[in-house]
């Protein structure tokens, strides 16, 4: 029998402390949509886009009294979130300051550029831009090089 074709990644769910305080960083800094709750623990997010999905984002508001995400540790390291172009990139980078979001990095990873930040669980998210595939290398390296467009921000001193 041949093994069934994948279409995509349909959500993540993260375990979170504070599910309202993790609904609203979703909500403010990125701009999720609630698109249903399941009681008092769970809910359930999408990005504003008409995309057919139900939701991208699971959070499962676990309690107060639980430690926050190890940065050194097996799991999940982060995930993310794509824009449309190195300009809407620009403005988010904008956004996520003004919003006074941690910032930890920037990625440069030949075929896209990204900005990393984290969210009141120390989760790790990335947003970034991403080349279209007619402008990947001819020799299939995607991640050798340096993106070749100007990331006109002003980095942080965290990235």
């Amino acid at each position: 029998m041949a093994q069934p074709k994948l279409t995509g990644l349909a959500h993540l769910v993260l375990r979170v402390r504070d599910l309202d305080s993790s609904v609203d960083f979703y909500t403010r800094v990125l701009g999720l949509e609630v698109t249903s709750r399941a009681g008092t623990r769970m809910a359930f997010l999408s990005a504003p886009v008409d995309n057919g999905k139900s939701h991208e984002l699971g959070l499962l508001g676990l309690g107060p009294d639980l430690p926050p995400n190890e940065q050194n540790r097996v799991g999940l390291y982060h995930f993310a979130w794509q824009l449309n172009s190195i300009e809407e990139l620009e403005a988010f980078h904008q956004h996520l300051l003004d919003e006074g979001a941690a910032i930890v990095g920037y990625g440069d990873h030949g075929i896209s550029i990204g900005i990393y930040f984290i969210d009141p669980d120390a989760n790790e998210i990335e947003v970034f831009y991403e080349l279209p595939a007619d402008q990947w290398p001819a020799n299939g390296r995607r991640f050798d090089g340096h993106f070749p467009l100007p990331f006109n921000v002003e980095r942080t001193a965290a990235g």
